[in-house]
């Protein structure tokens, strides 16, 4: 494992990150771009940052106070970055929540706790956490069998959805069986024989939307406007904020998701995931116990971003309002159009469009489907933000 970044490596030791006068020092497990965010919104605030990653050449490397690299999963090098660090928090829900225990277990603040992540990261058991707590959510039942999987297909009808418990994102982990012959080869892509599944009832929705919740270490809470989230081949394309529901929907969404996050004790800003049905009902669909893809439009759009609120919860700082600055705002992801460079074309005709906020997350290569930026447009009507935001993300080029 080593700290990257020369400047640091001679002229800062451990203990003089978490000297007085350097002020809180903030230890983030993982290097990606939730990662990069968060360092940013901490340096606006005088914070420092630790970060740690498998490799030295990622997001959050150019950004970090230090990085270390390290497997995040080895309670040595989370030692070593907590070393550093006043409280230690989470950009994925990867790490093992057991690795996170042993840390704890030595007096290490880690925030969201190794129990909220244990909770979370195991779907099945998110599951069940928030049908204990009287939320909705679709029918579920595990699946360790293919004969337990055909049972749901009795029970819940076809189509039905199987997942991963573990680690899956953008639509990965997942698969929609859409009859009895699918089972089979539902099991197999999915690697059932040795990767613990469960099923879930698939949900008709007419709508997806989301919650950006974020609880303070101090009791404070504050929520984001409900957003509805646009899906390309399972991986999020576009947040349109605020959503276009009506007020007693937005109402209903909000305590749901204010529920569900206080329901598995989350701390900083948690993301909640819903389903809104053909008879505009409310279901739950999973809960990120992080930053997530559909608040980064908060950046430019909201008075407080959900990554400065993050920081400030997992740090005890009084959280900032949360409302939108204008009436509109549309986030749009960049996506890798290929394997190639990670600086795009066309940046400069992007950024010609009115009010475009472009970030590029400084990824070391494209990747097809990669997750490499994202722009955020805001305006006072949600046509117009849409048309420019368009008009901005058609320009850039990944290849």
């Amino acid at each position: 494992m080593a700290f990257e970044t020369e400047e640091t490596q001679q002229t800062h030791s451990p203990s003089k990150l978490r000297q007085e006068n350097h002020g809180p020092c903030v230890g983030i497990i993982g290097g990606g771009q939730l990662s990069r965010m968060l360092c940013i919104a901490a340096a606006q605030l005088g914070i420092r940052t630790v970060t740690v990653e498998r490799k030295a050449n990622c997001p959050a490397a150019a950004v970090s106070h230090l990085h270390q690299v390290g497997d995040w999963n080895d309670p040595a090098v989370l030692r070593q970055l907590a070393a550093h660090a006043d409280v230690v928090t989470l950009e994925n829900e990867f790490v093992n929540a057991e690795t996170l225990t042993i840390l704890e277990t030595e007096n290490v603040r880690i925030l969201p706790s190794a129990e909220c992540l244990r909770t979370i990261q195991d779907k099945l058991i998110q599951k069940e956490a928030l049908q204990t707590a009287g939320l909705p959510t679709p029918r579920f039942r595990s699946t360790d069998s293919i004969d337990e999987l055909q049972e749901a297909g009795s029970e819940f009808g076809y189509p039905f959805v199987l997942k991963r418990r573990r680690n899956g994102y953008d639509g990965k982990g997942n698969f929609t069986i859409k009859t009895a012959l699918e089972l089979e080869t539902g099991w197999a892509v999915l690697n059932g024989d040795n990767h613990p599944l469960f099923a879930e009832e698939f949900c008709p929705f007419k709508a997806e939307i989301a919650v950006m919740v974020c609880r303070s270490s101090i009791g404070q809470t504050v929520v984001y406007p409900v957003v509805e989230t646009i899906q390309k081949e399972h991986i999020c394309h576009i947040i349109k904020a605020p959503a276009a529901v009506p007020d007693s929907t937005s109402a209903q969404a909000i305590r749901i998701a204010t529920d569900a996050v206080s329901s598995v004790k989350g701390i900083g800003s948690i993301g909640v995931e819903l389903f809104l049905t053909q008879d505009d009902q409310i279901v739950v669909n999973e809960l990120a116990p992080r930053v997530h893809n559909s608040g980064h439009y908060t950046i430019e759009a909201c008075h407080t971003s959900q990554f400065e609120n993050h920081i400030r919860a997992v740090l005890g700082l009084p959280l900032g309002n949360p409302g939108l600055i204008e009436p509109a705002a549309v986030m749009i992801n960049l996506l890798g159009d290929a394997a190639g460079p990670s600086y795009p074309s066309g940046v400069s005709e992007a950024l010609e469009i009115d009010g475009a906020h472009l970030h590029l997350y400084g990824k070391d290569q494209s990747q097809l489907g990669r997750k490499m930026g994202h722009l955020t447009v805001t305006g006072n009507s949600m046509e117009s933000v849409m048309s420019r935001a368009e008009s901005a993300a058609r320009k850039i080029t990944f290849a």
